[in-house]
């Protein structure tokens, strides 16, 4: 049986995770043919707290093997990985590793924040998922998606749903014949019945696209709105035509 403390269950092990997903079918019988058609799959877990966050906040927005040099080069530069030593690093040598100038504030508020107590990042797996949900993304730099990933494979939380992933949206549209997409906010609704176990819902859709799409799968980010170009002003405009006007 999964670990529970509160109410919050954990997928430690793949026992808890096999077990965990029996309940989900029982629970709601529309998965009981997706679990089928996925199959055997292994849970996937990765390092916690301060090393675990930033890996996820490094990566957003990259490819993966772009995603994972970054992190060899980082974890690379400060061993051990503390959140002392990455928020006092100087900002060109952390531009070297190739982080942007955002990721760099966001793991020096993340450090900060650890820093100084306000938040506990291995603690906050055994609150509620929403309230955990809700303490992480108070930290500049975590969005929805990366909180949620993190709940889900650093601490291995059971309720953590990602319903922006956009890899989980398109599962759950193959997998229950949607006519479009679900968004963030659609899935959300849709995912409400897998309650306590939607991070296993979100395991099980997850190789649900592996077998359907035959491809790696790989938690994908949702991108943000598209900035539009800026539109130069009239004035502008029409000062550049009078002067070509005037040396023709």
């Amino acid at each position: 049986m999964p670990r529970c403390k509160a109410m919050t269950h954990f997928l430690h092990t793949q026992a808890d995770l096999e077990a965990a997903q029996a309940q989900l079918v029982l629970a709601d019988p529309r998965l009981k043919p997706v679990a089928e058609k996925a199959g055997a799959f292994s849970l996937r877990r990765r390092e916690a707290g301060f090393p675990g966050l930033c890996a996820i906040v490094c990566g957003q927005q990259l490819s993966t093997a772009s995603a994972a040099a970054i992190r060899a080069r980082l974890f690379a530069a400060f061993d051990p990985f503390h959140h002392d030593a990455v928020r006092r690093a100087r900002t060109d040598k952390l531009k070297r590793l190739g982080l942007s100038t955002p990721k760099i504030k966001a793991v020096r508020e993340i450090g900060k924040a650890v820093a100084e107590a306000r938040i506990d990042l291995t603690a906050v797996g055994n609150m509620e998922a929403d309230k955990a949900h809700a303490a992480l993304t108070a930290l500049h730099g975590v969005g929805p998606w990366t909180a949620d990933i993190y709940l889900l494979f650093c601490l291995g939380h059971a309720d953590a749903f990602p319903a922006g992933d956009l890899a989980l949206q398109e599962s759950a549209r193959l997998a229950f014949g949607l006519r479009k997409r679900p968004d963030a906010k659609a899935l959300s609704k849709f995912a409400e019945a897998w309650r306590p176990w939607r991070g296993v819902a979100a395991h099980l859709l997850w190789a649900y696209y592996h077998v359907v799409k035959k491809r790696e799968v790989v938690p994908v980010q949702p991108e943000g709105a598209p900035k539009k170009p800026a539109k130069k002003p009239k004035t502008i405009k029409k000062k550049a035509a009078k002067r070509k006007s005037g040396n023709g």
